[in-house]
């Protein structure tokens, strides 16, 4: 991507000081995003189902401020919303790494458990929090929503058209976000303002971490991004121009 500003825009330089949601945060990934943002001097909202779970992964953050939600009951997130406006005057990200995959036996052995599962975790829980924090996104001088996605929306296969039904389904709304943030700054019709609020999608094939390492030492992993490359990727979306910025779909698949 470019790093010229373009008319009209705002160009950050930091994450700093910027207080930052991370959904999924007791995952591997949200594990490693959740550590590289507080190095990068934001203030982070860890979010995720289980406390003790959260603060296991999460001991070793030094101000991370650990909040246990079902993100797919939009009571619960919008209590959440309104008390990080109430403390922080809300949030300036949200980093989405909510997610899973089920998939298997074709089209016809789709079956709806599994898809239940996945649009609760994929869709219904994106569409909560980005519902929930929108207005804090948009107010931000500098908000970012960025989520991970797949290849598989790319390339989808009959074992996996529900996995890729719901993460094409997640881009969709991204984009309608990305959207709503340009037709409301840089795009308005009346008093336009420098686009300052971006969503993007993050494309992997697949993540991997030490552990996956560790357990499988033998298998081939030179495809799959690794958990601190996300992380390193969600930290630079706080210095990029949001009017470049908004809207993209950037792959983060390891060229090799």
């Amino acid at each position: 991507m470019s790093t010229e500003p373009a008319a009209g825009s705002v160009t950050s330089s930091s994450v700093r000081g910027r207080t930052v949601l991370v959904a999924g945060a007791a995952s591997p990934s949200g594990a490693a995003v959740c550590k590289a943002l507080e190095a990068a001097g934001a203030k982070v909202v860890a979010v995720g189902r289980d406390a003790a779970r959260l603060e296991t992964t999460l001991f070793d953050l030094f101000d991370a401020d650990l909040r246990t939600c079902d993100l797919s009951r939009p009571g619960d997130v919008d209590a959440l919303s309104q008390d990080l406006q109430e403390i922080y005057g809300g949030v300036d990200g949200v980093i989405h790494l909510v997610g899973g995959w089920r998939g298997g036996g074709g089209i016809t052995g789709q079956k709806e458990d599994d898809w239940d599962f996945l649009q609760t975790n994929i869709l219904q829980t994106l569409r909560n929090v980005s519902r929930s924090f929108y207005d804090q996104l948009a107010a931000s001088d500098d908000g970012r929503l960025a989520i991970v996605s797949s290849t598989a929306v790319d390339s989808p296969t009959a074992g996996g058209a529900g996995y890729a039904a719901a993460k094409a389904g997640a881009e969709a709304w991204v984009q309608a976000i990305a959207q709503g943030f340009r037709r409301a700054q840089s795009g308005a019709k009346e008093n336009p303002q420098p686009q300052h609020s971006a969503a993007v999608v993050l494309v992997v094939k697949a993540l991997v971490d030490d552990a996956m390492r560790t357990a499988e030492p033998d298998r081939d992993f030179s495809t799959y991004t690794d958990v601190h490359a996300l992380a390193d990727a969600a930290v630079g979306l706080f210095g990029q121009d949001a009017a470049q910025l908004n809207g993209q779909r950037i792959s983060l698949v390891p060229q090799l």
